[in-house]
């Protein structure tokens, strides 16, 4: 069976800025992407109330496209929870930095990795 992935407005919890100035393709890519990373983060941090991801693209002389990334995100336990500047060539590339950088912080923060579990 199909998996339904929504649109831009019709998921409240995910809110994305920059979004507009990029091509139908990677505007596809970076609601799927954004939608299946919410769900793996929202699995670590329970209640995650918001996500943004602010998209911003630079274009050099030399043809190529620069993408920089941040994602955000809004939890009743701590106010925020914020990527570093994940940038890359790539957007796909530069998506996944972003969200494995939030999957860290919050493994930091809150001992969710495996390699933090109480000995019994």
């Amino acid at each position: 069976m199909a998996k339904v992935i929504p649109k831009f407005g019709t998921h409240e919890q995910i809110q994305f800025v920059g979004v507009n100035e990029l091509a139908i393709e990677e505007q596809a890519l970076v609601s799927r992407l954004s939608t299946e990373h919410f769900e793996k983060l929202s699995r670590k941090l329970k209640g995650v109330e918001q996500m943004t991801v602010h998209v911003k693209h630079y274009e050099k002389t030399g043809g190529k496209r620069k993408f920089s990334l941040h994602v955000r995100l809004k939890a009743p336990t701590r106010a925020i929870i914020e990527s570093c500047a994940s940038d890359d060539f790539d957007l796909a590339r530069a998506l996944h930095k972003a969200f494995e950088d939030v999957s860290a912080q919050i493994e930091h923060r809150f001992h969710t990795g495996t390699r933090y579990k109480a000995h019994d």
